[in-house]
Order: C-alpha cells, then structure tokens, then sequence
C-alpha cells in the first residue's frame, strides 16, 4: 500500500488517470474497492483510542482454556464468535465475487456479515446478483443497507424493503456518512429532516434497523436521538481505522477537492469513546463497535466496554483478495484465537464473563 510520512494531499494534485470520468455507481464503487486496496486510507494521527486500554492480566484465571466460550446470540441468531465483517462492497463484477468469497467464509466459521450499499442494484436491477451471497450463507446474520441521506431523495419504506428482501436479509443498516457526502462532488448533503423519516421506517419495516456511521463515530446526543426514533441497534464506527474521506481524496477529480477532502484526515471520535457514548445512550440495545479494531485483544478491549459484535472491514477484504475463502477464514480464526487467549488471561470463561470484566486506562 501507498505510505507517506504526511498524508495531506498537495494542492498541485492532478486527477488521477486511474479515475473513470463518469459518476456512475458502478465506476465509484469500482473506485472505492482500488483505492481501498491500493492506498493508505487510514487516519494520520487519531486512532481507535483502545490503546489505552489493558486488562489486568490474571497469573491463576481459574479456568480452562479448552473450555472458553465466544459464542454469541444477536437477532436471534447464534454466532460461534462475535465477529463481523462489516459492510463494504457491491455493484460490480469484482465486487460480487468479494461479497460471496467474504460470505461463504462467514458461513464456515459461523459469524456475521454487512452487505455494502445497495443503492446501486435498488436503482439498477442487473446489479443485484453482486450482492445476493444466501445460496452460499443460508445461515449466517446477514444485514442489508442502504444510506440513510436516501431517505431524503425519494427513498422510502418500498426502497428498505426492497434492499431486505433482495439479499434475503435479517435487518437493514441505514448508514450516516455525512463527512463522506461532503466531500465527494456528487454527494447527497441534504441531512436535514431526516430523523423523523428514519423513525418512520424503523416503525414499519418488518425487520430491525441498524444505525450505522461510516468510520467517524456516533456522539451520544445522536445515538439518544437514533434510540429514540426506534432503531434496534447501533454500529459505532468510529474513528481510527478506514478514513473514508481519504479514499475520497484519491478520487478527487480537482486539487481544490482532494485538498478539502485530506484536511479531514484526523476528524472523528475514536472508537473507544464513540462506543462507551453508545452504550450510555442504547444500554438495553446491541451496540456493535468497528473502526480500527487490529486484532482479538481489541475485539475482547470492545466486548468489555459494551459491544455486542466486533466489525473488521479492510483486513477481511483483503484476506478475501489475496486468499480467498480459505485466507478469510484463517483470518477469523486467527482473530478468535486472539479473543480466546485474552479472555483466558483474564479470567473470563464466556461473553458476559468478559462484558463485565473491567478495563484500566493508560494515562
């Protein structure tokens, strides 16, 4: 991947020929799989914030390893361990087999999976089949999404329903990406009024809602917002990992824009603190916390602070890109070693053991 020291654009930056010149949803989501692949899109200095954070490491844990319990239950559903593969592709042709390498891989290990926006498929129908992953998944908690700036320019109830029951989906994740609308220059910014349409669809759609950010994090006066216009869960992701506006800087097609978008590259609120801010705001609600998770040390650091399921975007897709099934698969093993190991140091046999476990910070 591309490094550099300072990851500030230069104002001399010319577009890059690598950038199709049309705006359409296919050739951005084409854009967006590249530039996540190719370029470092990741902040600069702010991170996750779980740092900070250790466990008390226990010399005599009382339990036996062999007999650690990550499984977990969310919508019903139970998974062998509080993984997700949060949402990121669809649209294209390369993007469909991504979505069935990533979902085959979740049905094998048995843990959960976001769909990218579909949006795309919802105003184009040959699209769809790059999302629909059931006939290699059947089992797995499958979330559907769609942006939640939609809601403002003319989708509706019929849209969400439409986005669930194309990939046969167990709740739909509205997503709120307003940074990432601000500065693509054909973005949707219009986010005013929206709360109340949002709450509109939580109250007629048949399945649950999901709020999800996009890797900026949630306040807690907008997670009590969201709570209060009945969504079932929250997806924190919060600041540290994939900075969203970064890969829109790679696709600025003008200086003044890739400027603009690189100037935000420490914006957001760390994951740490987004989800303690979560968990105060929806404590009877799944909260699930991605954004910047780097390993099963993380995953356990999140359990403990109040999440419900952890989310990893780039690491699975590129697991999925260079080995496939089989290399996602190793990664979320690998991942839940990591948990297992940690909740053993810290004594804690099963998830709600760990839940309850306390955390110390670094100052």
């Amino acid at each position: 991947m591309h490094n550099t020291n300072d990851k500030r654009p230069s104002t001399s930056k010319a577009p890059s020929p690598n950038i199709p010149s049309n705006d359409s949803h296919e050739s951005r989501k084409a854009d967006h799989i590249r530039i996540n692949l190719e370029e470092d899109v990741t902040f600069n200095k702010l991170t996750s914030g779980l740092e900070k954070y250790f466990f008390l490491h226990q010399a005599l844990p009382e339990i036996d390893l062999a007999e650690v319990n990550t499984h977990t239950q969310v919508f019903g559903k139970t998974l062998s361990t509080p993984l997700l593969i949060s949402s990121m592709t669809g649209g294209t042709a390369e993007a469909r087999q991504i979505n069935r390498t990533l979902a085959a891989a979740a049905q094998e290990v048995g843990i959960a999976m976001g769909l990218g926006s579909q949006r795309a498929a919802i105003e184009d129908n040959t699209l769809a089949g790059t999302y629909r992953v059931r006939d290699v998944a059947p089992d797995i908690l499958l979330f559907a999404n769609l942006g939640a700036v939609q809601l403002n320019y003319g989708y509706g109830l019929d849209h969400c329903r439409r986005a669930v029951d194309m990939i046969e989906a167990d709740a739909l994740i509205l997503h709120f990406n307003a940074l990432q609308e601000a500065v693509q220059p054909e973005g949707d910014g219009n986010f005013a009024g929206l709360l109340t349409k949002v709450e509109a669809i939580c109250r007629a759609l048949p399945v649950p809602v999901i709020a999800k950010e996009v890797g900026w994090g949630f306040a807690e006066n907008t997670a009590r917002q969201l709570v209060s216009a009945g969504v079932a869960a929250i997806d924190v992701a919060g600041a540290g990992g994939t900075s969203w506006s970064q890969v829109e800087m790679y696709r600025a097609p003008t200086a003044r824009l890739a400027r603009v978008a690189g100037a935000f590259i420490d914006w957001g609120i760390p994951t740490a603190v987004s989800l303690q801010y979560c968990r105060a705001a929806a404590p009877n609600l799944p909260v699930f916390a991605s954004g910047g998770i780097r390993n099963g040390i993380d995953v356990a650091k999140c359990i403990a602070l109040g999440a419900n399921l952890v989310g990893f975007a780039g690491e699975f897709l590129r697991a999925a890109d260079k080995g496939g099934v089989e290399g996602v698969v190793e990664l979320a093993g690998a991942i839940t070693d990591e948990l297992r190991v940690t909740m053993f140091c810290s004594g804690a046999g099963d998830l709600p053991t760990l839940a309850q476990t306390p955390l110390r910070r670094e100052f």
